[in-house]
């Protein structure tokens, strides 16, 4: 049967035509299991961060290698991501997802059986594998699940809330299985996580049928995309443990520069791209990977930075550490599934991301006025609630508008792009923050420590410490204001046309009418 509903011209890519398959039937029970397996993923970035003093002590990793549980995931997933993206495309997103969640959760019991530092890296490396091809999986089957400008929004909200507030969740939940078990269920945690969204998976999604990318790989683009991204990742990681001067450093930023030009140019020229250049170029989509890569690296630099001085400074025990972040929490989820998902069909998505960073720009401001003695209600509970408000409100608008607009087969390849602004912005974030923050604490030391001993010395160190994390959160905020100035200039979308086939990208004051066949 037919229908005319309200489209851009060409939304397609066939002038006047615009298909709009029937919703799926098991989207919303598809969506648990999509939601549980996101969570996974980002509670992983985090509860090991709170469980890695345990296991360096009892595997015997020194000072120097300890950096390897943390880089060698960041650099398979963040290297591995445009591939995993461009596999979900080939394969099929269902497929790739359930192998995902299968070579994750054996990635994950491999390193909860660690039994030296080496196991460790190595299970540490393929969690990221398979993360880089579950993530980008999962956002695009949401992408080409929910076609309806409400449900879209719905649907969204709950995967940026989890997207947003994951890591905060992991925290207390690395606290807690740390302190009253061992380390060893940080990784095992996953298992359960992982055997229930595949299970899941397997029997109710139901991939819309039309939506692969069946031409050949392109093998020239997945080698210089991984390289280059894997050197800009380690040339962060490197900076952050060596210094920006160091030979390595450097040598790795000059080789990322010149494997990712090389990668542009390889993509602009071939005839079946890895990125097809049309899914980064177009101004909205471009808008966004750039403001969210930008307010993921203040995001980051915080979560470190408040748990060492929550633990450090203020003596909490990493249980009450993980605690202390739930109004974040709460403020992600608020701001994502009741601000942004009740606006997004309402306003332009700029309208919700620019105040959104703004806001979550203003918490950040509270949070340089701390001291050894702020207290929790006064300063850090106000501060964290605005920010979560904020950034789960500017969330849920990029995640969908990110994916809007695609052609089916770049669905898998676009949600990877949102991955890849993330983990790099991540990678940065914490590299560059850390930086400043060490720069302004060594500063403190060398003018205010002088002949000081004992307990007097003690407080300067503190001090010390405290003025680092400001003077680092103060260079957060600026990149919050920068990331709400892009979204506002960049990102032109018009609020979503509630008659039009989700996917055309169409802002309200774009459409028209043509008609469409409906299958």
């Amino acid at each position: 049967m037919s229908e005319t509903v309200r489209s851009a011209p060409g939304a397609s890519g066939i002038p006047g035509v615009s298909a709009a398959p029937a919703p799926e039937p098991g989207r919303w029970k598809a969506l648990v299991f999509i939601a549980l397996a996101q969570l996974m993923v980002v509670l992983d970035a985090t509860i090991v961060n709170i469980a890695l003093p345990s296991a360096q002590q009892d595997l015997g990793i020194s000072d120097g290698n300890r950096q390897w549980v943390v880089t060698a995931y960041a650099l398979a997933f963040g290297g591995l991501l445009l591939f995993g993206g461009r596999i979900a495309d080939l394969w099929g997103r269902k497929r790739t997802f359930v192998l995902g969640l299968v070579g994750f959760a054996a990635a994950s019991a491999l390193g909860g059986a660690a039994t030296n530092g080496a196991m460790m890296f190595g299970s540490r490396a393929l969690q990221g594998v398979f993360g880089a091809l579950l993530a980008p999986a999962a956002l695009s089957l949401l992408a080409v699940m929910f076609t309806d400008a409400k449900e879209r929004a719905k649907a969204f909200g709950i995967y940026g809330a989890i997207a947003g507030g994951g890591g905060a969740v992991g925290l207390i939940l690395g606290g807690f299985l740390t302190e009253y078990l061992n380390w060893r269920w940080t990784f095992f945690v996953n298992i359960p996580f992982a055997v229930v969204a595949a299970a899941g998976a397997y029997l109710v999604v139901r991939e819309p049928s039309g939506g692969r990318n069946r031409s050949p790989l392109d093998i020239p683009g997945v080698v210089l995309s991984t390289l280059g991204l894997v050197s800009l990742v380690y040339g962060f990681t490197r900076a952050e443990s060596d210094g920006w001067s160091d030979a390595v450093t450097i040598g790795m930023f000059v080789a990322s520069a010149v494997l990712l030009t090389a990668f542009v140019t390889v993509e602009a020229r071939v005839k079946a791209p890895l990125l097809p250049l049309r899914v980064v170029t177009e101004r909205n989509r471009g808008g966004i990977y750039l403001s969210l890569g930008l307010a993921i690296i203040a995001m980051f630099g915080l979560f470190l930075f408040l748990t060492y001085y929550l633990q450090i400074v203020k003596g909490y025990s990493p249980v009450k550490t993980g605690f202390a972040f739930l109004p974040m929490i709460v403020g992600m989820i608020t701001g994502s599934t009741q601000i942004g998902t009740r606006l997004m069909t309402r306003v332009a998505p700029r309208l919700l991301m620019g105040p959104g960073f703004l806001v979550a720009a203003l918490g950040m401001l509270l949070l340089t006025q701390m001291k050894i003695d702020s207290s929790y209600a006064a300063l850090l509970l106000p501060a964290m609630l605005l920010l979560g408000l904020g950034m789960g409100t500017a969330f849920m608008p990029a995640m969908s508008l990110a994916t809007q607009g695609v052609e089916p087969r770049d669905a898998g390849v676009a949600s990877a792009m949102v991955n890849t602004s993330q983990q790099v912005g991540g990678a940065i974030g914490t590299a560059l923050l850390n930086t400043i923050a060490a720069s302004a604490t060594t500063a403190y030391v060398q003018d205010h420590l002088g002949s000081a001993t004992g307990a007097q010395a003690q407080i300067v160190q503190l001090q010390a410490q405290v003025e680092g994390y400001t003077s680092a959160i103060w260079f957060a905020v600026g990149i919050l204001v920068v990331a709400a100035a892009i979204a506002l200039t960049l990102v032109n979308a018009g609020k979503p046309n509630m008659g039009a086939a989700a996917g055309s990208g169409v802002g309200a004051e774009d459409e028209v009418a043509v008609p469409v066949v409906v299958h």
